[in-house]
């Protein structure tokens, strides 16, 4: 009978086996866990911000009204709190709304001046969309606000003083988009929307046609 050749047999395929072991298993470690991949620019969240001014102040010789209705330069004029109360149509799926419903909705934070008047301007709003008025962030902590703002619900809406818009923007990371204008111009009938889609973000001017003489 012929002999098998020296180093064969059952012995050398038991070695054989146990060395080849570690080598299987760290290959199908492998592929069970492989690395996270590492977030690229293109992976920051989808957004939908909406930003509007606060609704008309008081003209030199004019004067605002608080909310119980009592004369006080520091809030809005009669004409703002119109526009105010005519906000919730832009919004509105009963009433042909133009623009998306709000998931959260920010105003300016302090004390009489603009950040009364922002929240006095979305104050019917968020009372129709059920939400609170997210208020904790008072003009100049702009940056602060814009990470508030991308964490929060989507679309969002923001009622800001406009000289602070421009911070916001930036804060936003949307300065640079196409179509910008360098400044707020002097209305109060605008909606500024910036879209961001793969981490890009776009701009377009909507005009609220709210109240006769809009633009």
């Amino acid at each position: 009978m012929p002999q098998a050749p020296a180093g064969s047999g059952p012995r050398r395929r038991t070695v054989l086996a146990a060395a080849l072991t570690p080598l299987v298993a760290a290959g199908c470690a492998g592929e069970e866990d492989p690395p996270a991949p590492r977030p690229g620019p293109g992976t920051a969240k989808d957004a939908l911000v909406m930003l509007i001014r606060h609704a008309e102040k008081p003209y030199a010789g004019d004067t605002g009204e608080d909310d119980e209705g009592n004369e006080d330069p520091g809030f809005l004029a009669g004409r703002g709190w119109r526009r105010a109360q005519e906000l919730p149509a832009l919004f509105s799926p009963a009433r042909g709304a133009a623009l998306p419903r709000p998931g959260a909705v920010f105003a300016a934070g302090g004390k009489k001046g603009a950040p009364e008047r922002c929240r006095q301007t979305v104050g019917t709003l968020a009372t129709a969309l059920r939400t609170p008025v997210r208020a904790e962030f008072a003009v100049g902590a702009e940056p602060a606000l814009a990470r508030a703002v991308l964490a929060a619900p989507m679309p969002v809406l923001v009622c800001w003083e406009h000289q602070g818009m421009p911070r916001l923007i930036r804060a936003l990371g949307a300065q640079d988009v196409l179509g910008l204008p360098a400044a707020w111009p002097d209305r109060y009938d605008l909606v500024w929307m910036f879209t961001r889609r793969q981490g890009v973000w776009s701009f377009r001017e909507h005009a609220q046609h709210l109240l006769s003489g809009d633009a």
